[in-house]
């Protein structure tokens, strides 16, 4: 199962969730959408053509789960119930 965090430098809740989820312990790949054009497209794609972050992705066995902005509760929930 993976776990990817869309984000910018300089979004304060991209940070917060970053640290929540290292402070964890919970492994994630971060990506730039700033410095990917693609990802930058891909994040627009989901959230009705705007660039919001942070756009979290798990890719699980069962398909993939996509969530704007979700707390580190939630990310834990959904890794938990995707497991």
């Amino acid at each position: 199962m993976a776990l990817t965090v869309y984000s910018t430098t300089w979004c304060g809740p991209c940070k917060r969730l970053k640290s929540q989820l290292a402070r964890e312990g919970i492994n994630f790949t971060e990506v730039d959408i700033e410095r990917d054009p693609s990802a930058a497209e891909f994040v627009m794609s989901v959230n009705n053509g705007n660039q919001t972050v942070p756009t979290v992705v798990i890719d699980t066995p069962d398909g993939r789960v996509v969530r704007t902005n979700p707390s580190v509760v939630e990310v834990k929930l959904l890794l938990e119930s995707a497991a």
